[in-house]
């Protein structure tokens, strides 16, 4: 399976722009035959832009996941939509399974070719040092692993890769690619490699950072880019600087397989 990462140029509440180039990336992606692409976490409006969040939020069935979903299917992709702002009480209205019934969530949506909502991924880990996401937003409870292409995918967001615990449980659901939207800022960039490339070694599956590109005045914050793709050694398949871009690689569910029966650590866990 060919795995797509978009490095998008966010601008800070500009939805359309920001829509138009995540368009734009997937398109490019498809015509490069990636079969599975992955959108930065809040590229719609944005990370920092903190007080865009209520107005650019929405349920999973209003216009804006429909766009996206309409992206997967034009372009005959799996689509992993980054992370965009969810409106829980709306979501709540529509049927769908939220852990509380207002407020607002981080969410990423696996859409399959056929645009159908495979996989809801609400962000667990809420970031609170000199940040209003902890204040703004309600941490996630599911943990959806989505079988794509047959490779078994889940979903983390940015600062949970600093919480080892929730790759475990992953891994217990056999997982064997983690996709991971991001904005991770500067000057933090050692965190950002150290941390992903760990989460593969440990667990022995694929990890696929995706970070964004650009900076945001307001917060005093620019985002250090550097998406990549690891491999289950933890070894480097592919990565990029800091500017938008996109990479590419081929994943193959069997050669977790091979390594984890070749090495197998996980084997030795003690709870």
């Amino acid at each position: 399976m060919k795995l797509a990462l978009a490095q998008l140029q966010i601008e800070p509440g500009a939805v359309e722009a920001n829509l138009s180039r995540a368009a734009e990336a997937v398109a490019a992606a498809a015509a490069d035959g990636a079969d599975l692409v992955v959108l930065p976490e809040q590229f719609v409006v944005g990370f920092f832009a903190f007080d865009d969040y209520p107005t650019h939020a929405a349920g999973l069935n209003e216009p804006i996941f429909d766009r996206l979903a309409e992206l997967a299917v034009e372009n005959s992709v799996g689509l992993v939509a980054g992370t965009t702002v969810e409106d829980l009480a709306a979501s709540a209205e529509a049927g769908y399974d939220v852990p509380a019934d207002s407020g607002y969530a981080n969410t990423a949506v696996f859409f399959d070719r056929d645009g159908d909502q495979r996989g809801v991924y609400r962000k667990h880990h809420l970031f609170g040092y000199e940040s209003a996401e902890s204040e703004l937003l309600v941490p996630g409870e599911r943990l959806d692993i989505v079988d794509f292409e047959g490779l078994k995918v889940g979903i983390t967001t940015c600062y949970d890769l600093r919480f080892p615990e929730l790759y475990r449980r992953l891994v217990d659901r056999g997982v064997e690619l983690i996709v991971v939207p991001s904005a991770w800022p500067y000057p933090r960039v050692e965190h950002w490699k150290t941390l992903g490339r760990a989460r593969a070694i440990e667990n022995l599956c694929y990890v696929a950072t995706t970070n964004g590109s650009g900076t945001f005045p307001e917060a005093d914050s620019t985002l250090c880019g550097r998406s990549t793709v690891y491999d289950p050694w933890g070894t480097t398949m592919a990565s990029v600087g800091d500017e938008p871009t996109r990479l590419a690689v081929e994943v193959d569910p069997q050669r977790v397989q091979e390594i984890r029966e070749r090495f197998p650590a996980l084997g030795d866990r003690r709870d």
